[in-house]
């Protein structure tokens, strides 16, 4: 599967078109492990993903603020 072909996936899973590469990544991720996609695709479509600026999201941490 071709980034291209993921694009039209997506959209008609989604019903509207991505809004930036990171956003695809995301659903690359689902589409593998809902066995959609092969590992070799999967990580054919990471590696063009990241080269063009992909990047996961941070992890958010909530820290527990200390009252004394």
């Amino acid at each position: 599967m071709s980034i291209h072909e993921l694009k039209q996936k997506f959209m008609m899973k989604r019903s509207h078109a991505i809004e930036d590469v990171s956003q695809l990544l995301d659903f690359a991720k689902q589409t593998y492990i809902n066995n959609e996609i092969t590992v070799k695709e999967f990580r054919n479509i990471i590696r063009e993903l990241e080269a063009l600026g992909a990047r996961n999201p941070e992890p958010v941490y909530q820290t527990e603020k200390s009252s004394n």
